[in-house]
This record gives structure tokens, C-alpha cells and sequence, in this order.
């Protein structure tokens, strides 16, 4: 079991290695954007479910973005309006961003509403983030049935009750820009439209 302080997992997750934290919604897996891989294995994650860029500013994910994009204004405007919060923003990627899911040429970024969440993610950086879970089971919300389930993940064991229930239980809502405008691809905690 891996239960690590603040520091260790902030270490754990600057050295490359699978971390776990409290978000607003349900705990993260995360791992740093060129790992991505170890999270698929991990999870037994269809390469086709892409993750989520997590970060604690939007300019974190400015260079997984397309910056050219003439929507871009649009786009900061959605995430001032919606982020620090519960709402993932599917978004056209760089060739940088482009590269964190296979076959995907966009990204999801959110910046989640949790104190902790983004004391991490200010130390570490933006981080490729899912729910901590084998793939098609239910999010697990506990600290410690996370490091149980997953002994290898640096899972945060400090300054928070490890049996207690995190975050709300329910997904970010997934709002995606298309030619036409913003899609909902998934509603989630945030109703929106």
C-alpha cells in the first residue's frame, strides 16, 4: 500500500511515476503528460477513452493546445467562465497535445475545484488525469480503497481521512468545441444547455 505525504507525492509525480489525490468530482489517477501509457496499462483502459489534462491555471494548457485556432478567445472565455470547476473543456490540440491520446485531435482540460487538487498541481504542472478505477467499474472514492487497489500509485495519505467518501461522486460535465459551437458530450455535475 502507498499511502505517501504531500511531498512524496509530489516528488512521486515529477519523477514519473502514478499518483492519486481528492478532486471536486471523484479521486484523479494522474500521471505526467508523457506517460501516459502507464495509465492505460494500469487501468486496462481502452486506447480509444482518451484522459484528461488536469492543471491549477489555463495557461498550463496553452501548449497542448492549438494557440492558432481562431476560437481561442472563445475558448478562454468558457474556461473563465466554468473553471475552477466540475466542467472538462474538449478542445483542438497541438501537435504537443496531440500526441497525449492516440488517434485524438483534441483535448480535454479542466481545472478542478479543490484546494488540494491544485496545491498538487501547482507543484507538479498540468498532469493526464482519470478516474481511479479498473476500466467499467465505479470510481473508487476512498483514499484508502485506491491504495489498496492500486499499490503502485503514490496515493495521497496526508491531511485528509483516507475512509472518508471525496469529492461529489459525479464526473465533470464534457462540453466539446465543434464548427458549430459547444457540444455537450457528457452531462456531469454542471448542467449545461
Amino acid at each position: 500500500m502507498a499511502l505517501v505525504s504531500f511531498a512524496s507525492l509530489v516528488a512521486g509525480a515529477r519523477s514519473g511515476k502514478l499518483v492519486s489525490f481528492p478532486t471536486d468530482t471523484v479521486p484523479a489517477l494522474a500521471v505526467r503528460p508523457d506517460r501516459s501509457a502507464d495509465v492505460f496499462q494500469l487501468k486496462q483502459r481502452s486506447q480509444d477513452k482518451p484522459l484528461i489534462l488536469m492543471a491549477s491555471n489555463w495557461e498550463s494548457f496553452l501548449p497542448f493546445l492549438d494557440t492558432d485556432h481562431p476560437a481561442l478567445s472563445v475558448w478562454q472565455q468558457m474556461a473563465q467562465q466554468y473553471f475552477a470547476g466540475a466542467v472538462t473543456l474538449v478542445l483542438p490540440a497541438s501537435q504537443r497535445g496531440g500526441k497525449l491520446n492516440q488517434g485524438f485531435k483534441t483535448l480535454g482540460v479542466r481545472i478542478p475545484d479543490n484546494k488540494i487538487a491544485i496545491a498538487i498541481l501547482q507543484q507538479t504542472g498540468a498532469m493526464l488525469t482519470t478516474s481511479a478505477n479498473k476500466s467499467n467499474q465505479p470510481p473508487l472514492r476512498k483514499m484508502l480503497e485506491i491504495s489498496t487497489s492500486f499499490p503502485s500509485v503514490n496515493t495521497l495519505g496526508d491531511g485528509i481521512d483516507i475512509n472518508e467518501l471525496t469529492g461529489s461522486g459525479l464526473p465533470s460535465t464534457v462540453i466539446e468545441w465543434t464548427m458549430e459551437g459547444w457540444l455537450v458530450r457528457r452531462q456531469g455535475a454542471v448542467q449545461i444547455g
